[in-house]
């Protein structure tokens, strides 16, 4: 029995403990989008991609996937992609990881253990992916429905040792090589330090609206809308995400160098956050908007020819099976285990040259090995 198929086993046998404690939820009459259908010109190409957008689903299993995929009438751009894997997830303490232990391997390739904001077992700093790249000239971008010091979004600019060091990682920020951000929100900024939102000011253009002005002439740009434009859709979002993941793929686009490209990550936050409510419409519902922003994604690296699109999550959370369905009507339904974090390998989609590197199973760590490894120059 070979070690992926052990490691899913112990995962499903572990989330049977917590059946008795079952919970079922439904979504009817989804919103429904159309996806987007790649030209496959580029996908699979041997020529090193200047620009790496990596996109996290965050608590994404398979099962979330499908949920949206039937909720969606079984119409997904995620299922219009040809290049498919898996990710083991575990952190370095912890079978069970959180959130920041997989940002910190997505964001460096390093393990290291669970609350941990890139830094090493040790607490020791480790350059992420931004900080590696910029020595090579390549620039790079944050996208969240998170608030910005969030443990995915973090772990690509700051340096702590645990996620709940809310105020220090946001004074990492101005310190950071980020040429852009966009993420929750005006609301958390202001509550910061007024010297850290004076710092952060002084290096960014820093606006309220993705329709600003200013972002069409900043150098360095933070979007920070007010706190419900990056809730919950169920709460009132609408397409920021979407759009954040389009105007960050344009803005680092038109500011990099000749012959250099950028790398960007995108988060789907909510997703996870849904599914430890056990919320299935909402989860479901921010499923298919992040379907949306990857089609975004995807839109660009046809047009652009040079892009790779990398597609997985951190983690699966809630232990999320399907029970039943009329893809036809956009109604689903599904039941959690648990509210926590699960051990399952999730899935891994990528899109562009060199999508073929990332078939098969690999750690999460493997995968940013692989994006460090295209951009070295």
């Amino acid at each position: 029995m070979n070690k992926f198929l052990l490691i899913t086993l112990s995962a499903l046998a572990a989330i049977q403990l917590n059946a008795q404690n079952a919970v079922k939820g439904s979504i009817e009459a989804a919103p429904q989008h159309a996806s987007y259908h790649p030209t496959y010109s580029s996908d699979g190409s041997a020529r090193k991609p200047l620009n790496v957008i990596l996109m996290i689903g965050d608590g994404t299993g398979l099962a979330q996937i499908a949920s949206g995929l039937y909720a969606n009438g079984g119409d997904l751009t995620y299922a219009n992609l040809k290049h498919m894997g898996w990710v083991t997830t575990q952190s370095a303490d912890n079978f069970t990881t959180d959130s920041a232990a997989s940002g910190t391997a997505y964001s460096t390739g390093q393990k290291t253990y669970n609350n941990a904001v890139g830094v090493d077992l040790l607490k020791r700093p480790i350059p992420n992916i931004p900080e590696i790249i910029i020595d090579e000239g390549f620039i790079s971008g944050v996208v969240s429905t998170d608030d910005l010091h969030g443990a995915t979004p973090a772990c690509f600019f700051a340096h702590q040792p645990h996620r709940r060091m809310t105020d220090e990682i946001w004074a990492d920020l101005p310190a950071s090589v980020l040429k852009y951000f966009a993420a929750g929100s005006k609301d958390v900024f202001e509550q910061r330090p007024e010297a850290t939102q004076k710092a952060i000011g002084q290096v960014f253009t820093v606006v309220n609206s993705l329709d600003d002005p200013r972002c069409a002439t900043a150098d360095r740009l933070g979007v920070l809308p007010p706190k419900v434009e990056t809730g919950y859709i169920v709460d009132g979002r609408t397409d920021f995400l979407p759009k954040a993941t389009r105007q960050a793929i344009d803005f680092l686009n038109a500011r990099k160098e000749p012959g250099k490209g950028f790398f960007l990550m995108v988060e789907g936050a909510r997703i996870d956050k849904a599914c430890h409510s056990n919320q299935y419409e909402s989860a479901v519902r921010e499923l298919l908007d992040f379907d949306q922003a990857i089609a975004e994604a995807i839109k660009f690296a046809d047009q652009d020819g040079n892009t790779l699109v990398v597609i997985s999550a951190d983690h699966e959370t809630g232990g999320l099976a399907l029970w039943g369905g009329d893809p036809a009507k956009g109604n689903m339904e599904g039941v959690y285990v648990s509210r926590s974090h699960t051990p399952i390998p999730v899935p891994i989609f990528s899109y562009g040259p060199h999508a073929q590197d990332f078939m098969g199973v690999q750690g999460n760590e493997q995968v940013a090995q692989k994006i460090l490894k295209l951009f070295a120059r």
